[in-house]
């Protein structure tokens, strides 16, 4: 949520998300053209003592529990300062969702000290930008400003980590707008709505079945109280951490940073998330009718997360089969078949929990949606039979390669990066990352693609177009 006046980032309603929020996934053509040209990289990673890709970061922790992480690196003036909390929809209860959704946007409604929606606008005055998000596991506030500047932002998030208020007056309206969010993205968009299904079929227990925005009835359920006791479950500096990338010096800002969040008393241990999905025994599939002009189908594969030996695997497999016109389903279903309009794969793997491999496509005109989930198996069946060959193989290294280091370029890609591999293990996994890549064979994409892209393990989501209504 940029400046309290966009609506926050919707990669979690999309049919098809990013494994990452945005400023971690795009990339344009010239970044995909330089993965070409990382050939000699790679094989170098194991034995450079700082090959690019690689972090250096300074780890300190606060005395009542605040891990800082802190990037210095003097490439361009300007600082990101980023507050990362460990909740999100993970976190809630069935009858709650959305509520840590809903407290992001409350954050912005002023402490004794910042008035209502004055946040972005002082980050503003001093010359910064200033965002929010929430995701399954995370809600994260940041902010980037000059070396000058940054001890503003510093202050303002530790003010209200312990002193937002939350109010009636505020509580009310900010329902409806989180209500017209979720109209806008999901209820009015059908291949959003048909993501939403598929997810809350795809797990039969674990809370990543939930919408982060939340399910209608829980949103209007929603009370001030339940917001309150969120608050003060979760925003504390133990259950927190914090990012800090650009241009300064580690010892003036951690100084800074002391002075303002060190005095936070610890709040009580958050309870933990005990949910574990089961295995599924068998296909599942579901059907979603509404107004549309195409029919869809999504897959949803369950597969491990981020620092199980297999991601690098799955990373390489998803490059493969999706990206670019010469990835395996865009050729297959879009070019030669022409049953597509698009086909694409996405690994969610920056995950605290098991996650899935999404394979999904639009039909053509004309097209029964039944061959396009035909020819969409037809391409995993070949993977899974014959395997990929060498040249696949060097290339999606190469492209995985380059996605992961052009990623980092700017100061808040980098601490975005840091940040999200923190929340799911450590930091220190980010730089086993190109290495891990490195060691990936073609035997094993086909060993996992054998092993994940099982069609009992499986659920199927069809969007099925209704005619619109005629008022």
């Amino acid at each position: 949520m940029e400046n309290r006046r966009r609506p926050t980032p919707a990669p979690r309603t999309l049919l098809r998300p990013p494994r990452l929020p945005d400023i971690l996934k795009l990339m344009d053509w010239t970044h995909r053209l330089a993965g070409l040209f990382l050939v000699t990289l790679l094989p170098a990673v194991a034995g450079a003592a700082a090959p690019k890709g690689m972090v250096d970061v300074r780890e300190e922790v606060l005395d009542n529990g605040l891990k800082v992480l802190l990037l210095e690196n003097h490439r361009s003036p300007a600082v990101t300062f980023q507050v990362w909390y460990r909740v999100g929809s993970r976190n809630e209860v069935d009858g709650k969702s959305g509520i840590a959704h809903f407290l992001e946007h409350m954050m912005f409604k002023g402490t004794d000290k910042v008035a209502p929606e004055e946040y972005a606008r002082i980050i503003q005055k001093h010359g910064g930008r200033s965002n929010a998000f929430t995701s399954y596991d995370t809600t994260v506030y940041h902010a980037t400003m000059s070396r000058e500047s940054i001890g503003v932002a510093i202050e303002l998030e530790a003010d209200r980590m312990v002193n937002t208020r939350l109010q009636e007056v505020h509580f009310t309206p900010e329902k409806k707008v989180v209500q017209e969010e979720r109209r806008q993205r999901t209820d009015d968009r059908p291949r959003a709505a048909l993501g939403e299904v598929t997810r809350a079929v795809t797990y039969a227990v674990h809370p990543y079945r939930r919408p982060i925005i939340g399910w209608p009835q829980d949103i209007e359920r929603m009370t001030l109280q339940d917001l309150k006791d969120f608050y003060r479950t979760y925003y504390a500096p133990n259950n927190a951490f914090i990012v800090v990338a650009g241009d300064f010096d580690s010892e003036e800002i951690l100084a800074r940073i002391r002075e303002h969040f060190g005095a936070i008393p610890r709040g009580p241990e958050p309870p933990e998330v005990g949910q574990v999905e089961p295995p599924q025994r068998g296909e599942r599939r579901v059907q979603l009718k509404k107004e549309a002009e195409l029919p869809v189908v999504v897959m949803n594969y369950h597969v491990p997360e981020v620092g199980h030996p297999d991601s690098y695997a799955l990373d390489v497999l998803e490059m493969i089969l999706s990206r670019g016109r010469t990835s395996r389903l865009h050729r297959d279903l879009v070019y030669e078949k022409r049953v597509a309009r698009y086909a694409y794969a996405g690994y969610y793997r920056v995950s605290i929990d098991p996650t899935t491999f999404t394979l999904g496509a639009q039909a053509m005109p004309g097209k029964d949606i039944a061959e396009v989930e035909a020819a969409i198996d037809e391409v995993i069946g070949r993977v899974r039979d014959e395997g990929v060959t060498q040249a696949e193989l060097d290339k999606a290294k190469n492209q995985v390669a380059a996605s992961f280091i052009f990623a980092q370029e700017s100061n808040r890609g980098q601490a975005m990066r840091v940040g999200f591999y923190e929340l799911t293990g450590g930091w220190r996994r980010m730089n086993e990352y190109l290495g891990g890549i490195q060691g990936v064979t073609a035997d094993d994409v086909q060993r996992v693609a054998r092993k994940y892209l099982d069609r009992d393990c499986r659920t199927v989501g069809v969007l099925v177009p209704q005619e619109r209504k005629r008022s």
